[in-house]
């Protein structure tokens, strides 16, 4: 536990703990954000080049059954 001489050292604390908690919430908005975009259609398809093999192959097995 820590002790405090002054006002001044409480307030610069309480300075330096909400900046790491901004930055601990900027973080987690990140990686919302990338947690989001991975997960949009299109990266779960594995972008345009893997929906076009998926149609393909798709074509492909139907005029083979």
């Amino acid at each position: 536990m820590r002790v405090y001489k002054s006002f001044e050292e409480i307030d610069n604390d309480l300075a330096i703990r909400k900046l790491e908690k901004d930055i601990a919430y900027e973080k987690i908005k990140l990686n919302v954000t990338k947690a989001k975009d991975q997960f949009h259609p299109i990266n779960l398809l594995g972008g345009i080049p893997g929906i076009i093999k998926k149609f393909l192959i798709s074509l492909l097995i139907k005029k083979i059954l």
